[in-house]
């Protein structure tokens, strides 16, 4: 037998979980086994258990050994545990127990659910789902408190427990990249989590501990979830973003190929706050959804449907592209690329798209093979004619080691907008920008030409953005949007929770230049 956590009451009682034997000890205080039980099972609807590409919460898991981990003492009756369910569980919910064995509450998921809706589901390890593992207990200004950590979604659900059978929600705090312990200092009214994740060596955040402040007030995140929506919407890897043409807030944004089986179209309410993801429209191809897609730009085709880029790569079989669909979602047109710029083709290819007239223009991330250093295409093509052009891009000088490339690219009034970033996490990075470039000035030049180079203005440093909620700088702010009264959206890609806190910033920043 081997235990996994265990805590102490005030009366001096020891409850220990033997997490591999799915069972709890309680030890009385005269050092004698007072009782032990199993921990039983738990039945789980509206689950997703499949690893393949796509969020779908519609699954069963029944009778799934709890096999808990973490353990803490709520009084001197009650105690709360985390069922990480780690060997034959995937039981992907936490419980309380009284000390004779009686269960009082089980959560069945309803965390994980939550989590769902703040974008935090880690499908990429779906086996065992958000994987909640420590928990902790203390009172904050009379307030009993409960928090539960979740290691694969990097974030903690914090619980009012004044009456343990009926445990209440209050937050669910981003903690970094898969916490594992934690610590409430009520004194100080802090909480601190420990994450054991260190990516440094992949250019990654590295192992870094975050430290919370109770406080009163809205809390600073999430900052856009699909919460109180009839039916479940799972989200994440949010890579482009269009305005509504016509009511201001309204925003469109699709999902990178992180859910390579469910190329996704979500509807956006950033009247409200958080910003409200209010519906998703799967991308299908002959009725079923598309295949080969790594969805990043999205713009309106004026006919209530929509324009989608996608970057393509080809080891993975997977095309640079063009897709016409419609307000359904269905692709009714695709667009290749013309055999001169598949001559040159490399893996970072289309970030962002918009419609000007009947001319496509579309960002492309970094060089290609016949573009000079530090330029970038921006590519033009031409709907009822059929053709292509394309002017360069210069590029800001990235730091040693980085790169440097574009992830966005939006139209309003006379001037398009660029974002502009190096591929930097944390301290590192130096670069996320958002230039503008002269309507008048996107003049394409047929492929194969020598292609004119554009004058690009900067309108807004990003940085101090991202710092606002004391977490490390992410790096990828992919998606940027202005709507119909001038306020610019920029939201970042989370990666679907791989290798990633999977925090999704989404902020408007006010009127743009």
């Amino acid at each position: 037998m081997s235990t996994a956590d265990n805590d102490i009451n005030a009366a001096g009682e020891i409850a220990l979980t033997m997490q591999e034997n799915n069972h709890i000890v309680v030890i009385g205080a005269d050092g004698t086994v007072a009782s032990h039980f199993s921990a039983g099972a738990v039945d789980l609807d509206g689950v997703d258990t499949k690893r393949d590409g796509a969020l779908n919460f519609t699954g069963k898991m029944q009778g799934v050994l709890r096999e808990p981990d973490g353990l803490r003492w709520i009084d001197n009756d009650h105690f709360m545990i985390a069922n990480e369910g780690d060997w034959n569980g995937g039981s992907r919910s936490w419980s309380i127990f009284r000390k004779d064995g009686t269960l009082v509450y089980e959560d069945a998921g309803a965390l994980e659910r939550a989590i769902v809706e703040m974008g935090h589901y880690p499908e990429h390890r779906n086996k065992k789902g958000a994987e909640l593992e420590s928990v902790e207990f203390a009172v904050f200004d009379g307030v009993p408190t409960g928090f539960v950590v979740s290691e694969r979604a990097s974030v903690i659900g914090v619980y009012d427990l004044t009456d343990p059978a009926n445990p209440v929600l209050k937050q669910i705090l981003p903690s970094g990249i898969s916490p594992e312990g934690i610590v409430a200092l009520p004194a100080r009214n802090l909480l601190a989590s420990a994450n054991e994740v260190d990516l440094r060596e992949d250019g990654l955040a590295p192992a870094h501990v975050m430290v919370f402040e109770r406080a009163e007030g809205t809390p600073a995140y999430p900052m856009i979830t699909s919460a109180g929506t009839e039916a479940l919407i799972g989200w994440g890897a949010l890579s482009g973003l269009v305005a509504d043409p016509e009511a201001p807030g309204m925003l469109h944004a699709v999902s990178d190929s992180v859910y390579r089986s469910a190329p996704t179209i979500f509807a956006i309410d950033a009247t409200q706050k958080p910003a409200r993801i209010t519906g998703a429209t799967v991308v299908t191809r002959d009725g079923a959804p598309a295949q080969l897609l790594d969805l990043e730009g999205i713009t309106n085709d004026g006919e209530g449907g929509f324009w989608l880029a996608s970057e393509g790569r080809s080891d993975r079989l997977v095309p640079h592209a063009l897709y016409h669909v419609n307000a359904k979602g269905e692709i009714k047109a695709q667009v290749a690329l013309p055999p001169e710029l598949l001559a040159v083709e490399q893996r970072f290819g289309f970030e962002g798209i918009a419609k000007v007239g009947d001319v496509l223009w579309m960002a492309v991330q970094r060089e290609w093979k016949d573009d000079p250093k530090g330029m970038v295409k921006l590519l033009a093509y031409d709907i009822k004619e059929k053709t292509w052009g394309a002017v360069h891009y210069p590029l800001d000088a990235p730091a040693e080691g980085a790169w440097m490339g574009l992830s966005e690219l939006t139209v309003h009034g006379d001037w398009a907008y660029v974002i502009e970033r190096d591929n930097q996490i944390a301290d590192k990075a130096a670069v996320k920008k958002i230039y503008r470039i002269a309507l008048a000035d996107l003049k394409p030049a047929a492929l194969g030409t020598e292609l004119p180079v554009v004058a690009k203005q900067e309108v807004r440093d990003l940085l101090p953005d991202l710092v606002a909620l004391n977490g490390y700088v992410v790096d990828k702010v992919e998606g940027f949007a202005i709507d119909t009264a001038g306020q610019g959206f920029v939201v970042t890609d989370n990666d679907g929770v791989d290798d990633s806190s999977g925090e999704t910033l989404f902020w408007s920043f006010g009127p743009v230049q």
